[in-house]
């Protein structure tokens, strides 16, 4: 699962929203990538930094995206996953974002939940294709 949210280039072909990704940089632990967001006639691309720690013995892999560019104030966020059985995986998954914009910050609050459950639903469906079948329990909690 590390690898399949790490894989940042292929977010396009499974990522609701996604219209193209970038990645200008990559050494393995960091890359900075670029993302172009659609709604409707509408497109934003956003710049991000990605710290990438893969999980190593009993340590937790962990992902963490900074706020680069973009049309938002501030958006980061961090994925943590901890093996607990030899085809599973716990995943802790936080995101913290402001628009710069008070109507947009307000219009975003009430389609988070949605939106979440919508981008949740699709990095399943990618790991059902890509290592078989799955059993979720993802909640959110906004």
């Amino acid at each position: 699962m590390f690898d399949l949210v790490a894989d940042v280039a292929r977010y396009g072909e499974f990522l609701p929203w996604v219209v193209a990704t970038r990645v200008r940089s990559d050494n393995g632990a960091e890359m900075v990538a670029d993302m172009l967001v659609g709604f409707s006639a509408l497109r934003e691309k956003f710049t991000s930094r990605v710290e990438k720690h893969a999980p190593e013995g009993e340590s937790p892999g962990v992902i963490k995206v900074h706020y680069v560019d973009g049309p938002m104030r501030d958006l980061d966020n961090r994925w943590l996953f901890r093996e607990v059985g030899p085809q599973e995986c716990e995943i802790d998954f936080c995101v913290d974002f402001s628009f710069r914009n008070a109507l947009f910050e307000k219009l975003a609050g009430q389609y988070l939940d949605k939106a979440f459950r919508k981008m949740v639903a699709a990095f399943e469906t990618r790991a059902q294709h890509l290592y078989g079948s799955s059993s979720s329990s993802a909640t959110s909690v906004a």
